[in-house]
């Protein structure tokens, strides 16, 4: 199980770095998502991954240090994780959305020259 999801992470990070070599900020932003999955199934695995046993046990301290758990605490962080990434993306979908109703364009090389060409420059001095 351990080995499947190790598989899976590493897809999700090829992916993620794929669309980040794309020219379109839309993809651009779809491979920070993937990547922020990856990192929290990452975080997850590491944790154990167990079918039967809950990473909580109640009664018997006992029984409970011989059986494998899972770890609680990498559940929890991925947690708090899910909710800045979904906030993360939605600022930068915000951001993406403002410059190309600025630009015209999601073309990367094209929102680099952001600038107007035949415009004066601002004043250099006081």
């Amino acid at each position: 199980m351990e080995a499947l999801m190790t598989l899976l992470v590493g897809i999700f990070f090829a992916i993620a770095i794929y669309l980040f070599l794309s020219r379109h900020i839309i993809r651009i932003l779809l491979g920070v998502t993937i990547l922020g999955n990856a990192v929290n199934l990452l975080i997850f695995t590491s944790g154990r991954l167990t079918q039967e046993i809950p990473p909580i046990l109640s009664g018997n301290a006992a029984a409970a240090r011989q059986m494998v758990t899972a770890n609680p605490l990498p559940q929890a962080l991925i947690l708090t994780a899910i909710v800045i990434s979904f906030s993360f993306f939605a600022f930068l979908l915000v951001l993406a959305y403002r410059a190309y109703q600025e630009l015209e364009t999601d073309d990367i090389e094209e929102m680099r020259f952001a600038e107007p060409e035949n415009q004066q420059l601002p004043p250099l001095g006081y």
